[in-house]
């Protein structure tokens, strides 16, 4: 049986009233919304090939650091997370401590590039980028900043290229692919990836984006919609939700090969922590880094779990290995009032130390 309703009848009619009247202005807001865009500081591109660019951030201020950071990112998404707006931004938060700032964008694939391997992306493009960066400072080793996808690539890369890299930092990386909260690999253990990438070619970045909004179905499909009516009498609020969902939506083809190696020697032989990866017929061999290693993982992470991050303590051959939790998100730890305050700062002040 039901218990009684915790609320009166006339507290209900005012409640609903006062609905009306939020969606009324909010109705008001909509007309007034402007088509939203993304990447808050100024950059130049400093060189392309193909479909990828590397670009060079500019901050208000010369930078301070001896030695530039070069941020790579993940294939599944567009890097503008990490730059996402003036106010939520990582790139502008270690601007603004100094540091010379480098970005890796990889562009949309298209079926041109149906054969890009994992060896023409960690060998080839990370490599060269790394040489461009490194030659423009007179420089033999540079900083790594790999996120998500991309930091397992900066591992592998690291691993391969040990003296092209001075200082390593790892964000929200998966490094054990098997752990038993990690839901994407449950789901790919069983996956016919031959088969999928045989019959597609690129797998479309629209079928990406709805296996991750499925991890969430309710919270991501649902819910938000419904909370976007407390904020629909904000112009600005509207604005910023509208700019996460384009980032949401825009989401790049996969690269045939490249996907079905990742899924094959990542989440389903987990041989990053097991061993047994090959990238271009060279063994992986996280034992190789010894540079100095920052972990950045997030504590309510729903697609890389703290402990698949938290593994590359156990794998990794730097004596110097430095782990910091943070409280939020996957999508949090770029662009939450929190990771404006102490993702940058923590990352400074790690490599200053170094």
């Amino acid at each position: 049986m039901f218990g009684p309703l915790q609320f009166t009848p006339d507290e209900a009619l005012r409640e609903v009233a006062a609905l009306g009247e939020k969606i009324a202005r909010g109705a008001k807001t909509l007309r007034e919304v402007d088509d939203v865009t993304y990447g808050a500081t100024p950059r130049e591109a400093v060189w392309r090939e193909g479909k990828v660019v590397l670009y060079r951030f500019k901050g208000e201020h010369a930078p301070t650091a001896k030695v530039p950071l070069l941020v790579v990112y993940a294939l599944v998404n567009r890097p503008y997370m990490v730059d996402l707006q003036h106010d939520r931004s990582i790139v502008r938060g270690l601007l603004d401590k100094g540091e010379d700032v480098y970005l890796i964008d990889w562009g949309y694939p298209d079926p041109s590039d149906r054969f890009t391997s994992l060896d023409d992306y960690i060998n080839g493009t990370i490599r060269r980028c790394v040489e461009v960066v490194a030659r423009r400072h007179g420089l033999a080793a540079i900083n790594l900043l790999g996120i998500c996808q991309g930091g397992a690539f900066s591992l592998c890369y690291t691993a391969l290229h040990p003296h092209t890299v001075r200082n390593l930092v790892t964000m929200v990386t998966p490094v054990d692919f098997h752990t038993p909260d990690n839901m994407l690999s449950h789901w790919t253990q069983d996956l016919d990836v031959d088969l999928l990438v045989d019959t597609l070619g690129n797998v479309p970045g629209d079928l990406m984006n709805w296996c991750y909004l499925t991890l969430k179905p309710f919270r991501l499909n649902f819910q938000k919609y419904v909370g976007l009516v407390d904020i629909l009498d904000s112009k600005e609020e509207v604005e910023n939700f509208l700019r996460m969902e384009k980032w949401i939506f825009d989401s790049p083809d996969q690269a045939g090969e490249a996907f079905r190696q990742f899924i094959k020697d990542f989440y389903q032989g987990n041989k990053l922590v097991r061993g047994g990866l090959e990238i271009g017929g060279r063994a992986v061999d996280l034992k190789a880094i010894r540079q100095p290693v920052l972990n950045i993982f997030a504590e309510q992470d729903h697609l890389v779990p703290p402990a698949a991050s938290r593994a590359l303590a156990g794998v990794v051959g730097s004596k110097d290995y430095t782990e910091i939790a943070f409280k939020g998100g996957h999508i949090g730890i770029y662009v939450s009032g929190r990771s404006q305050r102490e993702v940058p700062p923590a990352i400074h002040d790690w490599l200053r130390q170094r």
